[in-house]
């Protein structure tokens, strides 16, 4: 049995301006001891699936349809109670921005224990031991002296660490980094990697990585998740996403990545800009933005198609071409 098991999972905003569908048909599986990597432009989604298996959406997101099972127990409408013992027990999370997730006017210390005694049945003087176990675990020097300061006398990267001890303290089955190195230089991105990969082999979790950064994806991930307005477009192992990419949108994302071989040349940026999602097409969300675009692509969203066991793709330039009808084969759009 799959740790956590999602299944068409399908978050809404209700907004003044209409249902914005953020999570649209969403459905993964991941492994104890794994790494899955959600990669994809702002306003992808990507945050919004971890924030809906969390269930910390704001007040005007709601969960419409769909599963989420966590060692076979369903998530979705479980209530309060229960969301309350697997948020920092089994599942806790690293939000992007550390200044912004930490209160500057609780010390350090103050703000791990909180999470210690809430989560747990230690008392305050073997929650405070395990606070500074936890500094110490994440390299964070002099942590007995640390625990009594203030976020703003941390600099980003020790921060960072701080938002990982603070996710790490009660031992979760499973650690949503929602995109763990933003605003870090890269020598500090490199460590908190660095770090993040150590603690997972030493302590069995399983990571959910959600990044734009291919790069750290690279780095990390055992299998890739790629998103679109809210859908998955492409899904399978890191080997099969960066060598064998199967949806011009992909395509796309990796020919915009620098690398020794791109030096003095210009990169190729993704052309146009993301869909809205309180109008979404009839037809593929990438197509007013593919090259590759046909006339059915206009019409009609490609289903989810198997490459092999490893790799899937929603994408008609999959299809083999006996099996498009001239139509389908009409050139790209205008």
């Amino acid at each position: 049995m799959a740790l956590l098991e999602v299944q068409d999972l399908r978050t809404s905003f209700f907004t003044d301006a209409g249902e914005v569908k953020a999570v649209n048909g969403v459905s993964f599986f991941l492994e104890r001891g794994k790494v899955l990597g959600i990669v994809g432009e702002s306003g992808s989604g990507k945050s919004v699936t971890a924030y809906s298996i969390m269930q910390i959406l704001a007040p005007t997101g709601r969960i419409i349809g769909g599963s989420v099972k966590l060692d076979g127990q369903e998530l979705v409408n479980a209530g309060e109670k229960v969301m309350k013992h697997v948020r920092g027990n089994r599942i806790s999370i690293i939000f992007q921005d550390p200044m912004t997730s930490l209160n500057p006017t609780y010390t350090i210390g103050h703000q791990i224990m909180e999470a210690i005694l809430l989560h747990t049945d230690r008392n305050r003087k073997e929650a405070w031991d395990r606070a500074v176990e936890m500094l110490r675990l994440v390299n964070v020097n002099e942590p007995e002296r640390r625990m009594k300061q203030y976020p703003h006398e941390f600099s980003g990267g020790m921060r960072q660490r701080v938002m990982i001890a603070m996710a790490l303290a009660c031992e979760p089955d499973i650690l949503i980094a929602d995109e763990p190195t933003t605003a870090l230089d890269v020598t500090i991105q490199a460590q908190i990697l660095e770090l993040m990969g150590s603690l997972q082999k030493e302590l069995g979790m399983a990571i959910i990585m959600i990044t734009h950064d291919l790069g750290v994806v690279a780095q990390m991930c055992d299998e890739v998740i790629v998103m679109y307005a809210g859908s998955i477009c492409e899904q399978g192992t890191a080997r099969e996403i960066f060598y064998n990419p199967r949806h011009e949108y992909t395509k796309g994302l990796m020919k915009s990545i620098p690398t020794l071989n791109t030096a003095g040349k210009r990169l190729e940026p993704i052309t146009g800009t993301p869909i809205d999602l309180l109008n979404m097409p009839e037809g593929c969300p990438f197509a007013p933005r593919c090259d590759e675009a046909m006339r059915i692509c206009i019409r009609k969203a490609a289903e989810r198609q198997q490459i092999n066991e490893d790799h899937a793709a929603a994408c008609w330039m999959n299809l083999r071409p006996d099996r498009q009808t001239p139509e389908e084969e009409g050139g790209r759009h205008a």
